[in-house]
């Protein structure tokens, strides 16, 4: 029997700062016993609610299934308790696989050489059981995804619930430089408490992530919805027939998004492009309006929650001032957008300061390798 199927128990992979969200999403998702850790969430969940997570999460990065759990201290420590699971029972071998691995406090102190042995191990109980033959690797887009976690000598070697990371939603063919990850734009939204009945504009759409996000909330559409294969119908007992009536019931919660509630604009006619294209593959999605237009020469946005990610570093062009920049964004908060709310993810922490208002709070806010400030204002 393997680990998780002996308790139930799952671990859900979060960003840094979203911690609590994604808790709160968990538990509405049907997660119970939840375990809120410094590099994700334990929780213990029916095999139907497992599958519902996957479908509906807006704020998980990935679900891992813990497979077997053992000391490893050594190399060959770890290949023996890889060797515990049966691999040739959970994947076939004209399907392809993939290993990712994390050491912390260990003996073995590489990921990439802990990912390594745990591959040789799948390949070598392949070889030996169809005589020479074995599954191939792909580390883009693999079948399977297997994950290997050392801490402190203990490792837990776990099967990837999700089939790489959620926050690949689907809808995103094109993008700008630097895009926004797509479970930070969904956390920035629960920080901003809408809740799709309040208008919302989105001044610097970029590649269209806020928006579409925004969509996905609005019209409760699983950010699952475009994805075709998911980690967990690899599991040994994964019940295709109770799959099928877990995404029926979701998608029988989808609702349509109220035309113009949500809106944007950008100043690059390319962005504009993308962001329609991109938001036409969702639901619905095809009624998006979005507009070239600088932000600047927006008459006015009122009574309305105002999210961006305004652009810097290499998504600024060479010669642009960050200073004034900044200081027309606040001019124009300031003087046009009176009753409403703006939340700006800035990600260099130095803009806060140029954009001169004073800020309703702050909160530190990775996305990728930027350790940007997900800052709110409050225009009266």
């Amino acid at each position: 029997m393997l680990e998780y199927q002996r308790n139930g128990e799952f671990f859900a992979q979060v960003a840094g700062g979203i911690e609590d969200l994604a808790a709160i999403e968990l538990e509405s998702l049907g997660a119970k016993n939840l375990k809120v850790g410094m590099r994700g969430i334990g929780f213990t969940a029916s095999l139907q609610d497992l599958y519902r997570i996957n479908y509906r999460a807006r704020l998980l990065t990935r679900v891992l299934a813990p497979l077997v759990r053992f000391e490893a201290r050594t190399p060959e420590q770890l290949y023996l308790g890889a060797k515990q699971v049966d691999w040739t029972r959970i994947f076939r071998l004209d399907q392809t696989f993939a290993v990712f691995g994390n050491v912390f406090r260990s003996d073995i102190d590489h990921s990439q050489f802990a990912a390594l042995k745990v591959k040789d191990c799948v390949v070598d109980m392949f070889r030996k059981r169809y005589k020479n033959s074995r599954p191939n690797v792909d580390s883009k887009d693999p079948d399977l995804w297997i994950s290997v976690h050392i801490h402190e000598n203990n490792a837990t070697i776990s099967l990837d619930c999700s089939g790489g990371s959620l926050h690949r939603r689907g809808y995103r063919q094109h993008a700008v430089e630097a895009p926004m990850m797509e479970t930070l734009a969904a956390a920035v939204l629960d920080f901003a408490g809408w809740e799709g009945k309040r208008r919302f504009y989105d001044p610097m759409c970029g590649s269209g992530t806020m928006i579409s996000e925004a969509w996905l909330k609005a019209g409760n559409i699983p950010p699952g919805t475009l994805r075709k294969h998911f980690g967990f119908m690899m599991l040994p007992d994964y019940d295709r027939r109770d799959w099928i009536k877990v995404k029926f019931e979701e998608d029988n919660k989808i609702k349509i998004v109220r035309g113009g509630s949500i809106r944007g604009s950008d100043v690059n006619p390319k962005a504009v492009e993308m962001t329609r294209n991109n938001n036409a593959r969702i639901p619905d999605g095809d009624e998006l309006r979005v507009r070239t237009l600088d932000f600047r020469d927006i008459e006015k946005i009122e009574d309305s929650l105002i999210v961006c990610n305004p652009p810097y570093g290499i998504r600024m062009m060479k010669d642009d001032d960050m200073g004034a920049f900044m200081k027309d964004l606040g001019d124009f908060l300031k003087q046009r957008c009176k009753g409403s709310d703006a939340f700006l993810y800035l990600g260099d922490p130095e803009l806060v300061k140029l954009i001169g208002l004073k800020a309703a709070f702050k909160k530190p806010l990775r996305n990728g390798g930027l350790d940007g400030r997900l800052v709110k204002y409050e225009l009266y």
